[in-house]
């Protein structure tokens, strides 16, 4: 059978259906409505009776006291009757009311005409009895007109009942046949109700199997689509990998200026494909359910400054300006997926560079509530681009759409990212509105919740725990190559490196690794990321484009948050170790990355308890010592050096108004920190100085409480150093 048909038969079925019960609901509110008028006039005809017996009690009580009168003479008996006159009368008038045919209006006019003359004789006789006197009322008594008079009324009455009494019992018999036929009428509705609820009931259930079964379809299409759309994305982006490596090898060979644009031109369209595909991607999982939200502790700031480099060199390109602010009160370190924030700021930023031309964009962090341990975060996002028209704004969140189709002529894009921006807040379980004005800007504004962490720690737990022991290895004939600036740094790798019989050479800063490497053949790199006159990220770009190494590039940075080890990957660099840098995960990089099978032994841990100290903690020191004292009291003396210095560099830097300088040291500040343990107190502080857009005011409150903790550290290092002369001091 056809849908068409189906339709037909449904649509003609609820058609009869509906024509039946109004004809009972109609037959049944007529018998029902005959009932109650059968009812009213039962009520009326109860109404006529009473009025008639009340009307034959006030004549009989008239003619009685006025007899009465006459016989005795009291004038008590005749005291009121104007009134009950009066209520005779008024029974008349109530009776000729509910009269309601002929024969008994007949009839009653009738009884009006008697009731008057009876009432006219009596007051005759009263008449007589004032005038004439007793005798004379006696004798017009006996004449018996009264008696006749009053005759007729009983008459009258009588003959009234009896036609109220006829049709008393027609009423009674239409009723019953009203009532009978409302009876079964209702049992015809409730019949009518059942199997219609019974019908309705069959039919929501047999929606209810075919939508389950529609969903169960739905989720395996769903699941077919991703199983595809991810092989599918497999195959093309092996082949485009290939491609935009091939590519980067290409423009490292000596070619003419316009062989270079068209390697960029394809470098840029390959790269431009690959976004197409995440970004196809991150919907299709949005779509299926298969994308989940991570919870994991991350620092905002360092969020943000990761954003904000990895954003540098487009800026540049554009002569545009990228400003960041966070507020004073938002923690350090917040729980929550930080690869989506990076995706949705990515994004945002991405279009704000795509629209503007010039001036500025500006991310604007603000605690806009708090609700127990979570904060409602404020995200802004702002430019001087060339803003969206006001009947355009609701369309810009719509997949595959751009404010209209000259934007998309101009500026390209695939009006994708605004979607997975949105789809990414609402995961998040946050809001996202934009303003604007053509001609003067967009801005998104955001708000997240996140969890603020207990404990305001950036330390990545992707480093093993220290252990009871330390390891040993056998890298003979291996020479590594260490880019360093930090003196207490520089000792700790000295340290395990002699240990571990490791041949190494130790460069200050990028570019003298530069020359390192234009000299000698290392068989793995350990490059800080953050060093004077040249940092990491550039020192690897040099090695990789211009001296064209492989060599294994291992980034050492005190930058621990979420996304960070993907940047340093980006940039060609092998791997990523965070600082304050475990002895176990560092062996464990060095023997995979020089092919190494180590040697493991663990070695006793000696030293000072750390017991007695309220500031420092040893225990970091003594993993990496594994017992040597000679180390322990080398480590020491370099704090105990370099924290006044670095304090009062700091205080000198910002008096000048050096910002970048205050930048570099409060981040050199983390590894020197990191010996004694004080990461966990220092680290939200130290990143606030490198992050945040300082005042005075700001500076300065970071600033004493640094120099607080730190002159209370150095004393109890003091102390400590002064053990490791003497252990009988101790």
């Amino acid at each position: 059978m056809s849908l068409r048909n189906i339709i037909f038969y449904l649509l003609a079925a609820f058609v009869a259906g509906t024509l039946v019960l109004v004809y009972v609901q109609y037959n049944f509110t007529k018998s029902i409505t005959n009932l109650n008028r059968g009812n009213q006039q039962y009520i009326n005809e109860y109404n006529i009776n009473s009025v008639l017996r009340e009307l034959e009690k006030d004549v009989v009580k008239i003619e009685s006291n006025i007899s009465n009168f006459v016989a005795t003479g009291n004038d008590d008996f005749v005291k009121g009757m104007n009134a009950m006159i009066e209520k005779a009368r008024h029974d008349m008038l109530s009776l000729q009311r509910f009269a309601d045919d002929s024969a008994t209006m007949a009839l009653i006019s009738r009884l009006d005409s008697a009731v008057s003359s009876k009432l006219a004789f009596s007051g005759s006789i009263l008449d007589t009895v004032n005038k004439k006197g007793k005798n004379a009322a006696e004798a017009l008594i006996k004449t018996l007109v009264g008696k006749q008079l009053m005759d007729s009324v009983f008459e009258y009455a009588e003959q009234i009942k009896s036609v109220r009494y006829d049709r008393l019992e027609q009423l009674n018999k239409s009723n019953i046949r009203n009532g009978r036929r409302a009876e079964k009428l209702n049992y015809i509705l409730i019949g009518l109700t059942l199997a219609s609820a019974a019908i309705l009931f069959w039919y929501i259930i047999s929606i209810i199997q075919r939508l389950i079964d529609s969903e169960k379809k739905v989720k395996e299409a769903a699941r077919v689509k991703e199983s595809f759309l991810a092989n599918m994305s497999h195959e093309i982006r092996t082949p485009m990998n290939a491609i935009l490596g091939f590519t980067a090898l290409l423009d490292r060979q000596p070619l003419n200026k316009r062989s270079k644009e068209y390697v960029h031109t394809i470098q840029n369209s390959g790269e431009s494909l690959l976004s197409i595909i995440n970004d196809i991607l991150d919907l299709s999982k949005i779509e299926s359910g298969m994308m989940r939200v991570e919870s994991a502790p991350f620092s905002i700031r360092g969020l943000l400054h990761s954003v904000k480099v990895m954003f540098g060199s487009k800026v540049a390109e554009k002569n545009l300006h990228l400003y960041t602010e966070i507020d004073e009160g938002i923690p350090g370190i917040l729980e929550g997926d930080a690869t989506k924030l990076t995706q949705i700021l990515v994004n945002l930023i991405g279009n704000a560079l795509k629209f503007t031309k010039e001036g500025c964009i500006s991310i604007h962090i603000t605690d806009e509530r708090r609700e127990g341990n979570r904060i409602y975060t404020g995200i802004a996002v702002k430019d001087t681009g060339i803003g969206i028209e006001s009947d355009k704004l609701e369309k810009i969140f719509n997949r595959f759409q751009q404010a209209d189709e000259a934007v998309t002529r101009q500026y390209g894009g695939t009006g994708l990212g605004l979607s997975i921006v949105k789809e990414f807040v609402s995961l998040l379980n946050g809001t996202i509105k934009v303003e604007s004005e053509p001609g003067k800007g967009t801005c998104f504004f955001l708000t997240i919740p996140y969890v603020v962490a207990e404990n305001q720690n950036t330390e990545r737990s992707e480093d093993p725990a220290p252990g009871d022991g330390s390891v040993n290895g056998n890298f003979k004939n291996k020479h590594i190559l260490v880019a360093e600036d930090n003196e207490i740094n520089q000792s700790l790798i000295k340290h395990l490196f002699t240990r571990w019989k490791l041949s190494y050479d130790m460069a200050q800063n990028g570019k003298a690794a530069i020359d390192l490497l234009r000299q000698k053949k290392y068989d793995l790199i350990l490059m800080d990321i953050q060093m004077p006159e040249m940092d990491g990220y550039t020192a690897v770009k040099e090695i990789r484009e211009s001296l064209r190494l492989t060599t294994p590039v291992i980034a050492m940075t005190a930058h621990a948050l979420a996304g960070e080890r993907e940047k340093c990957l980006s940039y060609g660099m092998d791997e990523y170790i965070s600082k304050p840098i475990r002895e176990s995960r560092l062996h464990q990089l060095i023997a995979r990355f020089t092919q190494t099978d180590p040697e493991n032994t663990m070695s006793e841990k000696t030293g000072a308890p750390d017991q007695e100290y309220d500031c420092i903690h040893l225990g970091y020191m003594k993993e990496i010592s594994g017992g040597n004292t000679a180390y322990e009291k080398e480590v020491t003396a370099q704090f105990i050096e370099a924290i006044p210095e670095t304090l009062s560099a700091l205080e000198k830097a910002w008096e000048n108004k050096d910002i970048s300088l205050v930048k570099h040291l409060a981040h050199d500040m983390k590894t020197t920190v990191s010996v004694m343990g004080l990461t966990a107190s220092l680290q939200p502080h130290l990143d606030s100085l490198e992050y945040d857009d300082l005042t005075d005011e700001i500076f300065y409150s970071r600033f004493n409480f640094l120099q607080t903790v730190c002159n209370k550290a150095l004393s109890e290092a003091q102390r400590y150093y002064r053990t490791l002369h003497d252990p009988f001091q101790h």
